[in-house]
């Protein structure tokens, strides 16, 4: 069942991801933070329903079922804009007035998933977060969050006149990758006869699937992204176009939203593959700007790749649902 009043309250946080589904229990501790206390995966593929989610959760040891949680929130790789969540990357969909008639009115919320990377950007999750790039990340000035997994997420985080912070969501990761000279625009066409798309977006270069299909393009080995990942080096054409095309969406969302404060990098691509962002050509491309490229040197980056800041920024938001001294 749920906490009473004077227990500790019951949260339960989701990161749905195209690969895996995560869900974690967390509490507040004594100081207004975050405790995660138990956490499992399961795999996006053998779910194939909100049911078969719900099911699985049940199942899973966790004890965090509907009716007993005080606070639970879903992060979606989707457009969170109205009732109905259709996913960018999954085929099938969650419907939060469902949801709300399992977990109770006021107990449950959907966030877009890099709402919760970057909600995770401002907890513990970031507390060893490696330096791509030197200086101080300043919560006065908007932040940028930006990472490759299953897709290219973004996001911003702006901050209040209270001190306070608002994460704004994005869909860019679905925009038209800028490619330009002879061989990105072949490798463009490449993408587009694979996925039978009219033009290569962002989602389909930075991600696992794209880091993939540029090694095949480049090599004509077709190999898994982990296999992939286990042949990259500094001088691997893999490696180097990759990281200019994660550099130049870096660098254009920043300009975008005007990340002065600083840039997060997540998502399991990065997190994984290191190299990727410490590249020089991800520095070349993140600096190239006729205009602003002494604003951009002074840009803060950080690459948060703790496993859990998806799951840790929907606990976040979850405090948010909880009723006052609860």
């Amino acid at each position: 069942m749920a906490a009473h009043a004077g227990q500790p309250p019951r949260i339960l946080a989701a990161d749905i991801g195209g690969t895996s589904c995560r869900f974690a229990h967390f509490t507040r501790d004594a100081a207004g933070g975050l405790r995660l206390l138990a956490k499992v995966s399961l795999a996006t593929a053998e779910l194939g329903s909100q049911e078969g989610l719900l099911a699985a959760l049940a199942a899973s040891g966790l004890d965090l079922g509907p009716g007993t949680v005080d606070a639970a929130v879903f992060a979606v790789p989707g457009a969170v804009v109205n009732r109905r969540v259709h996913f960018a990357n999954i085929d099938w969909s969650l419907d939060l007035d469902r949801l709300e008639t399992a977990f109770g009115p006021g107990r449950v919320a959907c966030i877009n998933d890099f709402i919760g990377q970057a909600l995770g950007c401002l907890s513990e999750a970031a507390d060893d977060a490696l330096v791509v790039r030197p200086g101080e990340m300043d919560p006065s000035r908007v932040r940028a969050v930006i990472g490759a997994g299953t897709g290219l997420g973004m996001a911003a985080l702006i901050p209040g006149p209270d001190g306070g912070v608002t994460a704004l969501p994005s869909e860019g990761g679905q925009s038209e990758a800028r490619l330009r000279d002879l061989t990105e625009q072949a490798f463009a066409r490449f993408l587009c006869r694979l996925t039978g798309e009219n033009y290569a977006r962002y989602d389909s270069v930075l991600s696992g699937s794209g880091l993939a299909r540029l090694h095949l393009f480049l090599t004509g080995h077709d190999l898994s992204p982990a296999a992939v990942a286990e042949r990259l080096t500094p001088e691997s054409p893999t490696a180097t176009l990759f990281a200019g095309f994660f550099g130049r969406a870096v660098r254009d969302y920043a300009l975008t939203v005007l990340a002065a404060g600083g840039v997060y990098l997540c998502g399991g691509v990065a997190a994984k593959n290191p190299l990727l962002v410490r590249h020089e050509a991800f520095a070349r491309e993140f600096l190239d700007s006729p205009t602003y490229g002494d604003l951009l040197a002074t840009i803060p980056i950080r690459l948060v790749h703790h496993a859990d800041t998806g799951l840790y920024g929907a606990a976040r938001h979850a405090l948010t649902l909880l009723p006052p001294n609860s």
